[in-house]
């Protein structure tokens, strides 16, 4: 391995191309952890964690961890398939010999190809690359850019009852989070009741509106509309239709952006490097929200340099994770330090915490140290 003396400054392009990478040990298991409350969405409800944690050993020792969520509806994979998959791409990175980081990531990605597997890629992806860095001494952060080792992000509430809702909204604003995203998408009439009750409790927060694809483009305008009556402007309405829906989802982000000022984002309807140069080309939406569960680590890569290069903002995202998969989440998202949005707050969401080491927690703030790799590790 390289000197960590040498390597402070170490670009993750170059990492990949000169560093040999020989698994000694790989190995998955189940992750489970439940919720503090239900976590509903407008395509599902979440009662518990069921993921898969990933723990890679390299030849000299250093352990590097990852973490496929598993979110039905989202995730392509249920747990038993994620945990088949992981054992499958665990099997060859114990069996193969030395290699270039480059060539062990792409044989991760022949074995989990595509959105069907995205979540067991970003997963084992991340154990590598966590495992890497902590050899070279390196903290992610700064193999991903360096740019800040803080990022601050926003919180959400799900799908709930008004009052449920108010109280959550009091209880974030006293923790101090200033950007609140809001679950919408299964009763108009009900998404702009909850609206209103939070605006009471809490009258200067943000507002991101997440429709997780719950309404047709004629509903998503008119709750832009009776937002607008309400004197309320979201930072941001995302995934407002249907993923496929690529007609509804370019109307709304116009009428959205030239009426009311709002930008559109897409989430679902982004799974691919191809779905995201048909968004920036035929401007169908002006944020695209990245989410290494869709993509994983080498393919979320791929899409942020694109957006980069156009005039689209870029959103960072989860799906229900543990800190080791908001970890890298957050070290990435600091060291680029190009996300508009920042959306990593699904630990809060948990009842426990699995996860041993990591970032520090400051209300909405996470930072994050200069310990190799990203830090955080499971017993």
């Amino acid at each position: 391995m390289t000197n960590p003396q040498t390597t402070r400054n170490i670009e993750f392009k170059d990492l990949i191309s000169t560093v040999t990478v020989d698994v000694l040990k790989a190995e998955r298991r189940p992750l489970n952890v439940p919720l503090i409350a239900p976590f509903t969405i407008a395509s599902s409800k979440l009662e518990k964690v069921e993921n898969v944690g990933i723990r890679l050993e390299l030849s000299n020792g250093s352990v590097g961890w990852g973490e496929a969520p598993v979110l039905p509806h989202v995730t392509a994979e249920d747990q038993p398939t994620a945990l088949a998959k992981a054992a499958e791409a665990c099997l060859f990175l114990q069996e193969s010999s030395p290699a270039t980081m480059c060539f062990a990531l792409h044989e991760i990605g022949r074995i989990l190809p595509g959105h069907q597997f995205g979540s067991v890629r970003a997963g084992v992806e991340m154990a590598l690359i966590d495992a890497v860095a902590k050899s070279i001494g390196v903290p992610l952060w700064r193999l991903f850019g360096g740019r800040s080792n803080t990022i601050t992000t926003d919180i959400t509430i799900p799908i709930c009852p008004v009052d449920v809702a108010s109280t959550l909204a009091l209880q974030y604003r006293q923790q101090g989070f200033k950007t609140l995203k809001l679950k919408v998408g299964r009763s108009l009439n009900d998404d702009v009741k909850v609206l209103r009750a939070i605006r009471d409790v809490y009258p200067d927060c943000q507002f991101i509106v997440d429709a997780n694809e719950g309404y047709s483009a004629e509903e998503a305008v008119q709750v832009l509309q009776k937002l607008h009556e309400m004197g309320v402007t979201p930072v941001l309405f995302e995934q407002p239709v249907h993923r496929d829906d690529w007609k509804g989802l370019g109307y709304v982000s116009k009428i959205a952006e030239d009426k009311y000022g709002v930008s559109v984002a897409a989430d679902e309807s982004c799974q691919s490097l191809a779905d995201a140069k048909k968004i920036v080309e035929e401007n169908l939406a002006g944020v695209i929200n990245i989410k290494l569960a869709k993509l994983g680590v080498v393919g979320a890569l791929e899409v942020i340099g694109l957006v980069r290069a156009s005039r689209l903002n870029l959103m960072i995202g989860g799906m229900v994770e543990t800190r080791l998969a908001m970890g890298f989440s957050g070290h990435l998202a600091a060291g680029l330090g190009c996300f508009k949005f920042i959306d990593l707050d699904t630990p809060i969401l948990l009842s426990e915490d699995p996860v041993c080491g990591g970032y520090e927690v400051t209300g909405a703030v996470y930072k994050f140290t200069d310990a190799g790799g990203h830090g955080g590790f499971l017993h």
